[in-house]
């Protein structure tokens, strides 16, 4: 993984603690893994610990690591990482993806509730005027919209199911039934009502080629004026032209963890609108944060090491749903 990264995930503590487990730790591989000293360290690898920053496991990588057993990966998604060779030789994956999931539901409850408020549209408008309170609602805050059931998009319905508002969850998902949506608290309702209905629209889908696009221009128009859309899952879930259009008009507010492209040019309107929110992909574990990824991490080498099995095991068959 990258320096930076390493130093906040992994500190003194947790590398000690790791060394009691499976010494000696070899080091730190930052930048390219086809550099000798790299080749070097794969040589003698059992276990490779990842996160942001680490270059594809390809052929090349794995022919150097003959005895890599299991890649520990203290970070989210896996999809760039891992090739079919991983799997072909048998290599456990285990990604930190849960321990990741609790900052970006904070992430997105904390928009959602800004967007109840109309935050970003009053406090722009907040320089003419003390703004009043029919001002300050947006279209419908009561009525969320949820794309997609995924590990923190089902958090983040429970922790809406739990607060005294009484929202009224909508929830869009092919794979989740009518009966498993009321279980979850939500109406499993199609992704045009769900748009016609919601006044905030928060996607937690995965990034697939059929959700490319998924909120497109025609679904967008649907969101009622005043409405908010929340993304923290890809940016490429959302048509960035359209959502730009509906935003620069001051119809929609939006808050962007992720964007696409990411990162967008510099001067890119979305930037600009004060009425729109864009942050460069911190939702998930950051500053503080991040020592959870690598307590997560450290504790599935000790279940490697005892034979336990992995609580974050990625099999090749969920890949294609993964975010």
């Amino acid at each position: 993984m990258g320096a930076d990264e390493a130093a906040a995930v992994l500190p003194p503590d947790l590398r000690a603690r790791l060394a009691e487990l499976a010494a000696p730790v070899l080091g730190t591989l930052v930048g390219p893994l086809t550099t000798p000293q790299a080749r070097t360290a794969l040589e003698g690898a059992d276990i490779l610990i990842t996160g942001w920053g680490c270059p594809t496991l390809t052929e090349d990588v794995l022919e150097n690591a003959p005895r890599l057993r299991a890649v520990i990966h203290a970070a989210g998604s896996i999809k760039e990482l891992v090739t079919p060779g991983v799997w072909e030789r048998d290599i456990a994956v285990s990604s930190a993806a849960g321990a990741n999931a609790g900052p970006v539901v904070d992430y997105s409850l904390a928009a959602i509730t800004f967007a109840t408020k109309r935050a970003l549209s009053t406090a722009a408008a907040y320089e003419s005027g003390w703004p009043a309170f029919r001002d300050r609602q947006g279209s419908d805050g009561r009525t969320i919209g949820i794309i997609g059931a995924s590990r923190i998009g089902r958090r983040v319905m429970a922790r809406l199911r739990a607060s005294c508002v009484g929202y009224r969850l909508l929830l869009h998902d092919p794979y989740v039934s009518a009966a498993e949506a009321t279980s979850l608290g939500a109406e499993v309702v199609g992704l045009a009502e769900l748009c016609r209905e919601a006044g905030i629209v928060s996607v937690h889908a995965p990034q697939l080629p059929e959700t490319h696009h998924l909120l497109d221009a025609e679904h967008l128009a649907l969101i009622p004026d005043g409405g908010t859309v929340v993304n923290t899952a890809r940016g490429s879930l959302i048509d960035t032209e359209a959502l730009t259009r509906e935003c620069s008009s001051g119809r929609l507010d939006a808050f962007l963890d992720v964007t696409d492209p990411e990162p967008l040019p510099a001067g890119h309107p979305l930037l600009r609108l004060r009425n729109v929110l864009v942050t460069p992909h911190i939702a998930g574990a950051q500053g503080s944060e991040a020592r959870r990824l690598g307590v997560y991490a450290v504790d599935e080498v000790a279940r490697l090491v005892r034979g336990a099995p992995l609580v974050g095991r990625v099999s090749r068959d969920q890949l294609e749903r993964l975010a």
